[in-house]
């Protein structure tokens, strides 16, 4: 799609300031591929600074049975309850992962990932991200559309509950990249019942104590049709600087040296056609060596994949990334296990940035 003109863009703009919805239903065929072609520009925006990664949701096809499974794993304690979803937290806090349902027509999946930004203020966050060409609209005129009609889009999602604040402490913000991830951007105290200092977080001990001791989110893997573009896209709207590379892939890093971003894929020209897909998220953990996470995952009742077979729920596997790929000789042991719905879960050494060494520490 041909880039913009000034005028166009003006015209955008001013359209999407109209907050009348009914208006918005009638424009939603001319603002779509505008709002692709409008999200890929580059902005001379100052970057939005984030303070890493804070959260994660996983649509499950049984809430609870999926939090019988993580709370027998790694002792999780439930840090908020909200209408039909549960969220664990993870560790010490703040982070935290949330199990929602599967919507219609929807597999089990890793659904979004959220950053944390300091002095968190949605007003100031919408404003911001309306100077780097991302389109502010309503949940309701995109509601049930397909990821790839939200790329480039901005939105609110209201929580369930009695609230009347229309704006803050019972929204959640979303924006979504150009392969159609949504990523929410949250206070870093949040944990997942809504945005304000009222907020209630109180933990709920899980019934015994895990098998695995969590740490913190590490990173997430995500499957995009052009890598080269999506990392343009996170380092111009948060600032962001490679890591490490993994062959040719680069890490995006966040602030605390070892978390951080992996878009792997093609180079597809032009505008994606497929949404992108996070294929798993990686946990730090205490204690880790590959044989006692292995044990530990068997113990619980997961069996080996047999090798060269696609992953079935409910198994563990190791992949031992080569010198070619930034690991250690020999192999960086990387260990996954597989969910009741087949979500793939990477666990790794606390001090893992996705570099070589032993547990991928050098970074």
């Amino acid at each position: 799609m041909k880039s913009l003109s000034g005028a166009i863009k003006q015209q955008v703009k001013s359209l999407i300031a109209r907050r009348s919805l009914v208006l918005g239903l009638s424009l939603t065929a001319f603002l779509m591929p505008l709002s692709l072609s409008v999200s890929a520009q580059q902005s001379d925006a100052e970057p939005i600074s984030v303070g890493g990664l804070h959260s994660f949701e996983l649509r499950v096809s049984d809430v609870e049975r999926s939090l019988a499974f993580y709370q027998g794993l790694f002792g999780s304690p439930v840090i908020s309850r909200l209408g039909d979803t549960v969220s664990l937290q993870i560790g010490d806090g703040p982070h935290y992962f949330t199990l929602a349902p599967t919507r219609q027509d929807e597999q089990p999946h890793i659904h979004h990932f959220a950053l944390s930004v300091p002095g968190f203020d949605i007003f100031e966050l919408q404003r911001r991200l309306s100077d780097h060409g991302i389109i502010r609209t309503v949940e309701t005129l995109y509601d049930g559309r397909s990821s790839m009609e939200t790329a480039g889009l901005t939105w609110t999602v209201r929580l369930p509950g009695e609230g009347e604040d229309m704006m803050t402490e019972n929204h959640h913000l979303f924006i979504a990249d150009r392969d159609g991830i949504p990523v929410q951007l949250s206070s870093p105290r949040a944990c997942g019942a809504g945005e304000g200092r009222g907020v209630p977080c109180n933990l709920e001990p899980a019934p015994e104590e895990g098998l695995i001791e969590l740490r913190e989110i590490n990173h997430f893997t995500t499957f995009v049709a052009n890598y080269q573009l999506t990392n343009e896209f996170y380092r111009n709207l948060f600032g962001l600087e490679n890591q490490a590379f993994q062959g040719m892939f680069p890490l995006l890093g966040l602030t605390d040296g070892r978390q951080f971003m992996m878009f792997v894929g093609g180079t597809a020209e032009g505008e994606p056609t497929q949404p992108g897909r996070i294929d798993h998220a990686s946990l730090n953990i205490e204690n880790f060596t590959e044989e006692s996470v292995l044990e530990l995952l068997t113990e619980y009742g997961l069996s080996a994949r047999p090798e060269g077979e696609a992953a079935e729920p409910l198994q563990h596997w190791v992949s031992r990334r080569m010198p070619e790929r930034g690991g250690a000789p020999g192999g960086t042991p990387e260990v996954y296990f597989s969910d009741p719905d087949g979500i793939h879960i990477q666990l790794q050494h606390h001090t893992y940035c996705g570099g070589g060494g032993v547990f991928g520490q050098d970074c």
